[in-house]
């Protein structure tokens, strides 16, 4: 039709961006999660995550940890991904549920590559759960992410065993 624009390039709300015909454009980047099964209550498990300075006492992803879970606060955290060099980030708490989940976002190289950074209690039963932990990174440089996946993973899951072990305990002492 004459005087109509093309489909292609456009913005609809209910779309988003649709490029070369191809339909919405969807979420883009890359998730590195860990999930582990835990037998303790959410509240055990809440705990241990959400008291940030005692993290240094069983968190090998997270050696050292300051910090407040307070929406808009930043945390002061040390870094320590194997095969990497640790290195000090300042991330903002996005979200807090107790007994459910902590959330927040770093911005790396100029905001090139943003990351929202989670830990999640899922609820099984009374003494059971499934604790997640993950990163999904997103951005123009987030594919520079890809080359460390296996080293982010390998740093998530001994985060998870840690949990698992500390929670795991923590609960077994309390029912002695």
């Amino acid at each position: 039709m004459v005087g109509t624009p093309s489909k292609q390039g456009m913005f609809t709300p209910a779309a988003g961006f649709t490029f070369g015909g191809g339909g919405p454009s969807g979420p883009s980047g890359i998730k590195v999660e860990h999930r582990v099964g835990i037998k303790a209550p959410a509240e055990v498990i809440w705990e241990i995550m959400s008291d940030i300075p005692g993290w240094e006492s069983w968190n090998p992803v997270y050696p050292k940890a300051a910090g407040e879970l307070r929406i808009g606060a930043r945390l002061n955290l040390t870094v320590a991904i194997p095969g990497e060099a640790h290195r000090q980030i300042t991330p903002v708490v996005l979200d807090w549920v107790p007994n459910d989940q902590i959330h927040w976002k770093l911005s790396m190289m100029g905001g090139l590559i943003t990351s929202i950074r989670y830990l999640e209690i899922e609820i099984l039963g009374d003494e059971n759960c499934i604790f997640s932990n993950g990163e999904l990174f997103q951005g123009l440089l987030s594919p520079l992410v890809s080359s460390k996946r296996r080293a982010i993973r390998q740093g998530f899951t001994a985060l998870g065993e840690a949990m698992q072990v500390k929670a795991e305990a923590a609960w077994q002492a309390r029912q002695s």
